[in-house]
């Protein structure tokens, strides 16, 4: 991705922080039936490599799978927290009006090879560990376990698994870093005063060293 030198994140510790907080990831390939895209739940391991290792699973129908079970480079892209930034969030405004609107955001780009999954008690791990994941802080959580041992079978035939070594990662940060700091505040503030949540997390984001 396009990413101006201010905006980069290097720190390996909140890019990984970053995907774990990510809910919905999206898997990016080009092959045989050209450029296709899917967003799924996945599970980040960042014991495993270099990088970390993230697995998830598609629709056997989703023929996107095809595609990565032929090699190459894939894409996972983790959004983060966005917003619009007003020209007005800038008390230089005043003094220099030539200003125009822009947009603050966080992402992760995972870039590595895919590996297939159709073996089934692999499949059954990873369906379970999402699962678990995603019940947390329910009173009753609901475990793969509850659901009829055929049935799982069933399911777990109509999907195949992919796991992703991550080779490379590019994080990006963009919160008017090129600004002053009395803009820097400016912008802080006034998306800490939005009604919108994401402007208000963002805003947060902006308070970190």
């Amino acid at each position: 991705m396009y990413n101006a030198r201010p905006h980069q994140e290097h720190d390996l510790e909140r890019l990984h922080a970053q995907m774990l907080e990510t809910r919905l990831a999206v898997l990016v390939s080009h092959g045989a039936q050209g450029l296709l895209a899917t967003h799924l739940p996945v599970l980040v391991d960042t014991t495993e490599g270099e990088y970390g290792t993230v697995h998830g699973h598609l629709a056997r129908a989703n023929h996107q799978w095809q595609d990565l079970a032929q090699g190459g480079e894939a894409l996972l892209v983790f959004p983060g927290a966005d917003a619009y930034v007003s020209p007005s969030y800038y008390p230089s405004k005043a003094g220099a009006p030539k200003v125009v609107p822009t947009w603050n955001y966080l992402a992760v780009h995972a870039y590595g090879p895919v590996e297939v999954i159709h073996d089934a008690p692999r499949l059954l791990d990873i369906v379970s560990r999402l699962s678990d994941r995603h019940e947390q802080g329910r009173s009753e959580p609901w475990k793969v376990a509850d659901a009829p041992a055929d049935y799982i079978d069933g399911m777990l035939r109509a999907i195949v698994g992919i796991r992703l070594p991550i080779a490379r990662l590019q994080g990006a940060r963009k919160l008017s870093q090129n600004r002053s700091a009395t803009d820097i505040q400016g912008v802080r503030d006034g998306l800490a005063r939005s009604p919108d949540y994401l402007d208000k997390q963002l805003a947060a984001q902006m308070r970190l060293p």
